[in-house]
């Protein structure tokens, strides 16, 4: 590798470590930590059982006792919503490490290979490009049943090309770089190069690429839930409070709908941001 190489690889780790930025860009960042240890540690931070519905007290308003008060169950929504973190996060999580990582392998393969594999492969990736993660989400609910595994399987496949044809672009930029031809030369294979020289400098950009996806996938799961075709009652999720929570709207007490529905957009926003600004950062876009 040239001196040269060695500093811009540096330099995107570099302005990866620095988050820096913004006020906004800081406040999402405090934001999705407090959501993901909202999600750790979300049964001992509940006051209350989220699962628990106390009939006697249905659809009250905020109080010492309910925070955010309570649905038409007479289910505690703060604990719901703490609880609900857990499922509404992790599920958005294993869609982008599964496909970020088979996105890494496709989009490496494609372009290492080049000619003929490399034209199908794309040509593979534009057909996936015309299902919508959503749609297919709920083929495979209609598949394999409703739950959380189904749709998070098949939304991995909806998200894999994006991430496939990011990373095919950068190794095709890449695989001009001087470094690349001096680790060919001294006979190194082609696993050990793309893997051990060329991927450490592109994951920066990619991983900018799968937080923004991250914010869509937990966008789409929630969506899911609302439909009644995710997570199952009585495990709390965002998505399904807010669907159990369309008769409380109609009876004038929208509360136990919108905490959960302020969570996914606060969270997808945040997500949003962050991902942007290390795009940005990594980019060279802002200083």
């Amino acid at each position: 590798m040239t001196n040269s190489d060695a500093v811009t690889g540096r330099t995107r780790l570099r302005r990866l470590r620095l988050l820096g930025g913004t006020p906004l860009v800081r406040i999402s960042a405090v934001i999705l930590v407090l959501f993901v240890l909202a999600a750790a540690f979300g049964p001992w931070l509940a006051p209350q059982d989220p699962t628990f519905g106390d009939l006697d007290n249905t659809l009250v308003g905020p109080s010492a006792a309910h925070w955010l008060g309570t649905d038409q169950g007479g289910h505690d929504t703060f604990s719901a919503l703490i609880e609900g973190t857990r499922t509404s996060l992790v599920g958005p999580l294993a869609v982008v490490l599964s496909s970020t990582a088979a996105g890494i392998a496709v989009g490496l393969f494609s372009a290492w290979c080049g000619g003929w594999v490399d034209a199908a492969v794309s040509r593979v990736l534009d057909i996936l490009f015309a299902f919508p993660s959503l749609l297919l989400a709920i083929l495979a609910v209609a598949l394999f049943g409703k739950g959380i595994t189904a749709p998070v399987l098949a939304m991995a496949v909806a998200y894999m090309p994006y991430t496939a044809r990011l990373v095919r672009g950068l190794t095709v930029q890449e695989k001009t770089r001087p470094y690349i031809a001096a680790y060919q030369v001294q006979g190194h294979s082609p696993v050990f190069t793309a893997v051990q020289r060329l991927l450490p400098n592109i994951g920066p950009t990619v991983l900018a690429q799968s937080t923004v996806n991250f914010g869509y996938a937990l966008l789409d799961l929630a969506a899911l839930s609302f439909l009644g075709l995710g997570v199952q009652p009585p495990t709390p999720d965002w998505g399904a409070m807010i669907n159990q929570a369309q008769a409380a709207i109609l009876q004038g007490q929208p509360l136990s709908a919108i905490a959960p529905a302020t969570a996914v957009v606060v969270v997808v926003v945040a997500f949003n941001v962050v991902g942007e600004h290390l795009g940005d950062r990594l980019a060279g876009r802002e200083s």
